[in-house]
């Protein structure tokens, strides 16, 4: 990821490495002069109707139920002030840093567009906070996800008036005018519209989502490797893989999945340990053999939330907004809906790849099942547990993930005097799919270290160079097989080998890219 590359923001649409730069790894953005163009000619229509006297949303009347009172000109720059203030009303926990920085991000890209009437000055000091490091505390709850994430983006757009509470680059919580004079920045005045411009979009739950598809991508590349891992542990058979009968099928994601398995369990020797006829087993579980129709479902999931992604990315969400032709108009285009379901479509996906891991996992602990290893992987079964209890934290974090599957998205509750009577609860599904991903990657980190303990135990038959360039980073932080040890430190290490990638890099040392 660009890390220090200035990403430029213009009224086209933004890459899905834009969002992740700027939001996790800090990169630096900079306005285009077309943005800078597009905002001054949008701003002088916003103007022309601030001046006048037909009845214009949000720039001359109030707002949700009370957008019957008409405002006097010598009070829109207070409603504006008012909007932000109430609106700011956020409650619990503070929410990432990086999901604040992408909210922050793509509203910028949104004024970018042109078409919300805001004032490039205005959309400057967004662009100096997002360069400053500077993050406005946004809390979890809030956001109805309609009209967009008001409550999280109103904590934004009061750091902009130079009011609230904000974290710093050094991620210190400071008043937020104290930061702002610190780094040079003049907060804003806000004009007419530019309240309502700057709260009114679907900026919070796209910014989730474009960070979960980043990290699933990862993922689920992860749980081919951990699936080729256990089919090695359990002495499975890789012929149900085979491109022949993935091509009966022909789900893409599907392929791609068995596609990764076949390359990473090539030249296993455990596999070929029992390839003498002395295997009489017709058919591995489920958890096995299907192990690329569930993650390649999940795989197309996937890509169908980046088409969604992708279409919100090209977006220009605000109400009322400023046409090509300078018609001023309301719309209902904040409805978070397309973006909710989708949330909600991959929790489902990431609980299913969660539960197939862990039944891969248990079958290697129970003699019954393990096809020769010890009870639990145990060294010493009865005096030692091995990895027993670190399969319950796995069935627990499924148990919890199967609830988080439940979609946010039907939950419609109605609000502001019943004007706002439909909303999608987008944001509270982008909640619960992020606790939903770190769920995952501790679900695969778990049959990763069990896989690795399990292989070691099948010597002195060889894994596959790749399994095998797995189990030796695991390795490096974590013992092989012996008496028993604190196992919460062994599954945190390899809960950071997942989380940063080193478990895909050292499989695609041998294989090249997976897909």
């Amino acid at each position: 990821m660009r890390d220090n590359e200035v990403v430029e923001i213009g009224p086209e649409p933004s890459a899905f490495d834009d969002v992740i730069s700027v939001a996790r790894y800090g990169a630096p953005v900079r306005l285009t002069d077309d943005a800078i163009a597009e905002m001054a000619a949008s701003r002088g229509r916003i103007e022309e109707l601030a001046e006048g006297d037909t009845p214009a949303y949000g720039v001359s009347t109030g707002f949700g139920a009370l957008a019957t009172r008409h405002i006097d000109p010598s009070m829109r720059g207070r409603l504006q002030r008012s909007l932000i203030r109430s609106h700011a009303a956020g409650s619990g926990p503070e929410v990432e840093t990086e999901v604040t920085r992408a909210m922050m991000f793509l509203r910028l890209r949104t004024l970018a567009t042109g078409h919300t009437g805001v004032r490039p000055a205005t959309a400057r000091v967004l662009e100096s906070l997002l360069n400053a490091g500077i993050t406005p505390v946004v809390h979890e709850y809030g956001s109805l996800g309609c009209s967009g994430d008001l409550a999280p983006l109103s904590h934004v757009a009061l750091t902009i008036m130079g009011e609230g509470v904000v974290r710093d680059r050094e991620g210190r919580v400071r008043p937020a005018d104290e930061a702002l004079k610190e780094y040079g920045i003049e907060p804003v005045e806000l004009a007419a519209k530019e309240g309502l411009a700057l709260v009114n979009g679907t900026d919070g739950m796209l910014g989730m989502l474009v960070l979960a598809i980043h990290d699933l991508g990862r993922l689920l590349r992860t749980a081919d490797i951990s699936a080729a891992m256990s089919v090695e542990a359990l002495l499975g058979t890789d012929r149900v893989f085979d491109a022949a009968l993935q091509a009966l099928r022909p789900h893409p994601g599907q392929a791609a999945a068995a596609a990764n398995m076949r390359a990473l369990l090539d030249g296993s020797g455990i596999m070929a340990s029992h390839r003498d006829g002395s295997c009489t087993r017709v058919q591995d579980a489920y958890s096995l053999r299907c192990a690329p129709q569930v993650a390649g479902a999940a795989r197309d999931t996937v890509a169908h939330a980046a088409t969604v992604a992708g279409r919100e990315l090209a977006s220009a969400i605000d109400n009322p907004v400023v046409l090509a032709d300078g018609r001023v108009e309301s719309n209902g285009n904040f409805h978070g809906a397309p973006v909710a379901y989708v949330l909600d479509f991959l929790a489902i996906a990431v609980a299913d790849v969660a539960s197939i891991a862990e039944r891969r996992t248990d079958r290697m602990l129970d003699v019954a099942r393990s096809h020769g290893l010890p009870a639990f992987l145990a060294d010493d079964p009865g005096v030692d547990s091995g990895h027993m209890i670190a399969q319950y934290t796995q069935a627990a974090i499924v148990s919890e993930l199967k609830r988080l599957a439940n979609p946010a998205s039907v939950d419609s509750i109605p609000s502001s005097a019943m004007q706002e009577d439909h909303v999608s609860m987008g944001w509270s599904a982008g909640r619960k799919l992020r606790r939903a991903v770190d769920g995952l990657s501790r679900v695969l980190a778990v049959e990763l270290l069990t896989a690795a303990r399990a292989i070691d135990l099948r010597a002195p038959h060889a894994p596959a160079p790749a399994t095998g360039a797995v189990t030796a980073l695991i390795r490096e932080s974590v013992a092989g097989p012996g008496a028993d040890r604190f196992l919460a430190p062994e599954i945190e290490a390899v809960v950071r080998l997942v989380a940063e990638g080193a478990v895909v890099a050292a499989a695609e040392s041998v294989t090249g890219p997976l897909a």
